[in-house]
């Protein structure tokens, strides 16, 4: 959605190249191999920039030491959501049957944005829940539904269907604001319990240190191109916001969530893998 009309902007060929696996750090590594100039860029998530380095040991890069931050794109929008059995219809609902059920409750565990709600959320109130690890919403989707896992925090691709049609329960949005695709559903405060730091979001990054020229080029037509409605309309239909910014502002965003994943990981007790 933005590679074409970046490609016209630039006057040249945009080619998406998907490196998945591993949180996104195949793909940063990837990007780190290239050269300095602008010319291979970084499509990252909160996955790759804030998990990777926040649950690893040996953290591979350093998201704010060998990245240059060109623009922010936006932030994914995120769920709670239920299976029917459980007796909620709100979070704060949940977190009563979760300290009545201790170890009772699995939780699917199929994004590491997803995961780290959870156990935010379980820090706050002081739960005992069960991750179940799955490899992707989609499967994870398919358990909800058949009651073998009880709750998932995950983005509406697969699940607000079911929800909507009363397979599923959705209960909260885990974003500090309701989200446009879903505006009856509350946010996590409005539902009745504290906000999570958690944010699930994506930006554009160079590697290395390219020329500042370069970096200013490229922010300026990614802003303008994220500004045109038809864009924006095309990419918030895909669950997320659109939330373009200058350089700098992604750089402190990348940092102030690096710390808030540490943060998180540590007040959890989660073993750094």
């Amino acid at each position: 959605m933005i590679a074409q009309p970046l490609a016209s902007a630039l006057g040249q060929g945009v080619v998406v190249e998907n490196r998945p696996g591993a949180d996104g750090a195949i793909a940063a590594d990837a990007v780190l191999k290239s050269p300095a100039d602008g010319y291979t860029l970084f499509m990252a998530t909160s996955s790759a920039m804030s998990a990777v380095p926040a649950m690893r040991k040996a953290p591979p890069y350093d998201p704010v030491r060998d990245f240059t931050p060109v623009s922010k794109v936006g932030t994914f929008s995120y769920f709670l959501f239920t299976h029917p059995s459980v007796p909620a219809k709100n979070v704060a609902e949940l977190i009563d049957y979760l300290r009545a059920n201790p170890g009772k409750v699995n939780y699917a565990g199929a994004t590491t944005t997803g995961i780290m709600a959870a156990v935010q959320l379980a820090g706050h109130a002081r739960l005992d829940m069960v991750r179940v690890p799955y490899k992707g919403e989609g499967a994870a989707t398919i358990d909800l539904i058949s009651g073998r896992v009880q709750l998932m925090f995950a983005t509406p691709t697969n699940a607000m269907g079911p929800a909507r049609d009363g397979r599923l329960r959705v209960l909260a949005t885990l974003l500090p604001q309701r989200s446009p695709m879903a505006p009856e559903v509350p946010t996590i405060v409005e539902s009745g319990a504290k906000p999570l730091s958690i944010v699930p979001w994506a930006g554009f990054f160079a590697p290395g240190k390219p020329p500042a020229e370069v970096v200013a080029r490229l922010n300026r037509e990614i802003v303008a191109i994220l500004r045109q409605p038809e864009v924006r309309a095309q990419i918030e239909r895909q669950a997320f916001e659109v939330q373009p910014s200058t350089p700098e502002e992604l750089a402190a965003h990348t940092r102030e969530q690096l710390e808030v994943w540490k943060a998180a990981v540590r007040d959890s007790g989660m073993p750094l893998e």
